[in-house]
């Protein structure tokens, strides 16, 4: 029997979530590319402080801040985990505990 790591579980869970809802939604016009998330507005709605964004997110405190003063960019993986805090806030808490 193969054990996996649970977090790798999570994202890979998380990713193919947001990638069906990414399909459903840009299906009319398929030629549309999603936006990416703003992470300081994410972080703001969750009312988390930059290192528990980062805790959760599974990041650094400077790429939080690196990516909020848009001098980088996040990963594919971390762009969908924030669609999904964005589409539900408390997740951000869940990922926490």
């Amino acid at each position: 029997m193969e054990v996996k790591d649970p977090m790798s579980e999570l994202l890979s869970s998380l990713e193919h979530i947001v990638l069906t809802r990414e399909v459903i939604q840009a299906a009319p016009a398929l030629k549309g590319e999603v936006s990416m998330p703003e992470p300081k507005r994410i972080r703001e709605i969750t009312g988390m402080e930059v290192d528990e964004f980062a805790l959760a997110m599974g990041v650094s405190v400077s790429s939080v801040k690196s990516w909020e003063a848009k001098r980088s960019k996040p990963s594919r993986s971390a762009q969908k985990l924030m669609l999904l805090i964005q589409s539900n806030p408390c997740l951000s808490r869940e990922l926490l505990g």
